[in-house]
């Protein structure tokens, strides 16, 4: 295993907090595989990347040669996390919990190792408590705490409804480490109170109090809002690869650098060093390769640089053919008659803008000519492929746009 101080410094990369550091390297010091747990309700049914921000933290924890749990939670998510809620949440029902549960494993899998992970649910044990030991479980914490909770405060004060179902939440959380006997859970910041509260639980049965390790929402491909499939922002882990792969393509480069660092393990020193292109090129194969194949990554690369390359073209490009009356005509009516451009405007906008090429050389002139009798290969920004012959009007061709020369 490796040395305590190594460990923390590699497993405090990318976090909102750690409660405590101290307490860690205590843990630490002893010499003995930690137990790590990380617990996820099945509201949906799939994971998005936001989830896998503290997935791939476990999996360092995993790699250092600690026990990590994988907890579901299918008994609270039947209860409902109030955390962020501005209302009390409708209970699930057991089944649909059930249907969402059936595809986290698969989806954790792609990132954990199976054979060195410990499955639970929480049912397990939150299921077979008869309602003396509910009692005492909420008798070890107090009411004024509970309602310190940001959102029950919020709530509180505006006089919207909290239930005491809600309060039970939290008690349950904390449950699940005492049942755990976890030394560590992981959790995103907006979950902060929970794994505070499982800490006291512990301590009222006697146990150590578990180490907390915060994680950041991770923002959606919006670059505002978290990722969240509700905002329509999210790159879903059973995505296909395609999919997966233009969306990190999307990203802004300050974006780009934040998903390195709470989704990888690469040196950010040297990823900050590569062209941001070049660095979202890889960012991109890296979860490809993750969540389907090495193969894949490098299929979605290939078609990547195909399009976008600089020596290399769509193996498909649509062909047109444009009759004019004149021996010449200008390559902006060109690019409106082929719809490449709305109008002459922004068709000289383009050109200034260095976003047309013709046979591969960038258009420098707006007052660039085109001849009659000839085939061009037109290319406006990155994406937009056309091959245009141009044929005099006489000559009767079987494509009907036409131009009416300058």
């Amino acid at each position: 295993m490796t040395d305590f101080k190594q460990q923390v410094e590699t497993l405090s990369r990318g976090l909102v907090e750690l409660i405590s550091t101290k307490e860690l390297e205590t843990k630490l010091k002893r010499g003995k595989p930690l137990r790590v747990k990380l617990g996820f309700d099945p509201t949906i049914a799939d994971l998005h990347l936001g989830h896998t921000v503290v997935l791939q933290k476990l999996k360092q924890f995993q790699d250092l040669g600690h026990q990590v749990i994988f907890l579901i939670g299918d008994y609270t998510a039947m209860v409902g996390d109030p955390a962020g809620q501005s209302k009390t949440r409708p209970m699930l029902t057991k089944e649909a919990v059930e249907e969402n549960a059936k595809t986290y494993l698969d989806q954790a899998f792609k990132i954990l190792d199976r054979k060195k992970t410990e499955i639970r649910h929480n049912s397990e044990w939150i299921g077979k408590m008869q309602p003396i030991e509910i009692i005492q479980l909420a008798g070890h914490y107090n009411l004024g705490r509970m309602l310190e909770r940001d959102d029950f405060k919020k709530r509180h004060q505006e006089g919207n409804q909290i239930t005491i179902q809600e309060f039970m939440y939290p008690l349950f959380q904390g449950f699940d480490s005492v049942a755990l006997k976890a030394d560590v859970e992981l959790g995103g910041n907006d979950q902060k109170f929970n794994l505070a509260v499982a800490r006291d639980i512990q301590r009222a049965y006697g146990q150590e109090p578990e180490v907390i390790l915060t994680l950041p929402l991770l923002v959606g491909t919006d670059g505002v809002k978290k990722m969240s499939k509700s905002y329509g922002n999210y790159i879903g882990i059973s995505e296909p690869p395609k999919e997966i792969f233009g969306k990190i393509l999307s990203l802004t480069d300050d974006l780009m650098w934040h998903y390195y660092e709470v989704l990888t393990d690469e040196h950010l020193d040297v990823v900050k060093k590569m062209h941001p292109k070049e660095a979202k090129v890889k960012l991109a194969k890296m979860m490809v390769a993750r969540f389907y194949s090495e193969k894949e990554a490098l299929n979605e690369e290939a078609e990547f640089e195909k399009v976008f390359g600089q020596k290399s073209k769509p193996s498909e490009i649509e062909s047109v053919e444009i009759k004019i009356v004149s021996k010449e005509v200008s390559l902006t009516e060109v690019m409106v008659t082929a719809k490449l451009a709305s109008s002459k405007g922004e068709a000289r906008r383009l050109i200034e803008q260095g976003g047309v090429k013709v046979d591969d050389q960038k258009v420098e002139s707006v007052e660039m000519k085109l001849s009659a009798g000839k085939e061009y290969l037109l290319q406006v920004g990155k994406r937009k492929f056309l091959k245009v012959s141009l044929r005099a009007k006489r000559s009767n061709p079987v494509d009907h746009r036409d131009c009416h020369g300058p």
